[in-house]
């Protein structure tokens, strides 16, 4: 029987915070949001303290500790869109350059000197192995999902492939020889899983917690419902080594201030209340959610970045002229701009959030010319509904 008790929020940071995973027993290491820069946390779970790993100039996304190493790498989103795996001193901060002929987008460590990674390749995740000792990089598979983890007691990597559009699948990869074999299928459209131990899966929909138990259960049992911790929706999951304890990133809700609120501004002027309903939407939930529109951007990912948009979504160059409408316009001009464009990146100088509204000021790089953009995201209903750029 599985069952979750004290469950905590370790970051409390109004920004954007995700992709944890533990250095040991007492540290965690995660992404998280400082002066609109993404860069790594190190949480002290004796202390509930957090410190910073590093300080530089580009972005840094999902940490893990280097096996055997007083270190722990990260994917690198320089401000000259250059993206690139990086390790990091954890003593020092002090970082150089893993792979440097690879766009790395999400990856495990399977050990000191191997690393299981998705690879951006036009408009798609590649699976590759790479041999950091050799410098061979070696393709397995297309079409892969961001979920990668050491299967415990064992010497194989579990991997998310979306070959199927219909059905993702988790399959296993033996890095040293590259064989795959399916494992069992994802909960729909969910890409995000961990291991409990070898036969256990872990993975979440929205705020529910669900497992696998491999050759026993026929589909994933549900065990926990996290909307009473204040969890609206459920990302990224994982174990650590002994299987205790369990970190959670997902978007946060605190409803019963959002209502105060709206309580409070009624009070004060029954003309607008209706207005001020709508508007009054969690300012934490609204910029993870602009947060991690941009992270998509920056990681030319498709899918993910057109996930945040609302189906009758309106594109406007400012003041009022319309540029597109819809969903599918939006998406095909994305997909042709991620595939035409080799140096994009937008890093945001300042952020205001302002009721349903994230005006933020932006430094876009696009094919050699570094642009100041002011971008205004309106946001409903966790979707982004309108945006207004002015160059």
């Amino acid at each position: 029987m599985i069952e979750l008790k004290n469950v905590k929020n370790l970051s409390n940071n109004e920004g954007y915070d995700n992709q944890p995973s533990f250095i040991n027993d007492r540290y965690i290491v995660f992404a998280s949001m400082r002066n609109g820069q993404t860069d790594i946390a190190k949480y002290d779970t004796r202390y509930d303290s957090k410190s910073w790993v590093n300080f530089s100039e580009g972005g840094e996304y999902t940490p893990l500790k280097i096996p055997h190493k007083d270190e722990v790498s990260a994917v690198r989103l320089d401000k000259d869109g250059k993206q690139r795996l990086y390790t990091y001193n954890l003593r020092n901060g002090e970082s150089k350059e893993l792979i440097n002929n690879l766009v790395v987008a999400y990856y495990t460590w399977y050990n000191k000197h191997t690393v299981v990674s998705a690879v951006i390749e036009k408009e798609q995740l590649n699976l590759f192995v790479s041999n950091l000792l050799d410098g061979s990089n070696i393709k397995h598979a297309t079409n892969v999902g961001r979920s990668f983890h050491r299967i415990p007691n064992s010497n194989l990597v579990s991997f998310i492939s979306k070959e199927n559009k219909n059905q993702w699948q988790i399959k296993s990869l033996n890095p040293l020889t590259g064989k795959t074999k399916v494992i069992a299928n994802t909960i729909q459209d969910v890409e995000d899983i961990c291991w409990l131990d070898s036969k256990t899966l872990l993975s979440g929909k929205n705020n529910l917690l669900y497992k696998l138990r491999l050759k026993t259960d026929t589909s994933w049992k549900q065990i926990a419902n996290l909307g009473s911790d204040g969890i609206t929706k459920i990302t990224r999951l994982i174990v650590n080594t002994e299987g205790n304890k369990l970190l959670i990133a997902g978007d946060v809700s605190t409803q019963k201030e959002a209502t105060k609120e709206t309580e409070d501004i009624s009070e004060e002027s029954s003309d607008n209340s209706n207005t001020n309903s709508e508007n009054t939407t969690n300012e934490t939930n609204i910029e993870s959610i602009i947060q991690r529109n941009l992270n998509a951007y920056n990681a030319r990912d498709i899918n993910a970045f057109m996930k945040d948009y609302a189906d009758d979504v309106k594109l406007y160059q400012y003041p009022n002229t319309l540029q597109t409408e819809g969903k599918e316009a939006m998406r095909k001009n994305y997909n042709d701009w991620f595939n035409r464009v080799k140096d994009l990146r937008a890093f945001v100088k300042k952020r205001i959030i302002f009721g349903n509204k994230v005006i933020d000021e932006e430094q876009v790089t696009a094919n050699g010319q570094i642009l100041n953009v002011v971008a205004i995201y309106e946001v409903k209903n966790g979707k982004i509904i309108k945006v207004t750029f002015m160059q």
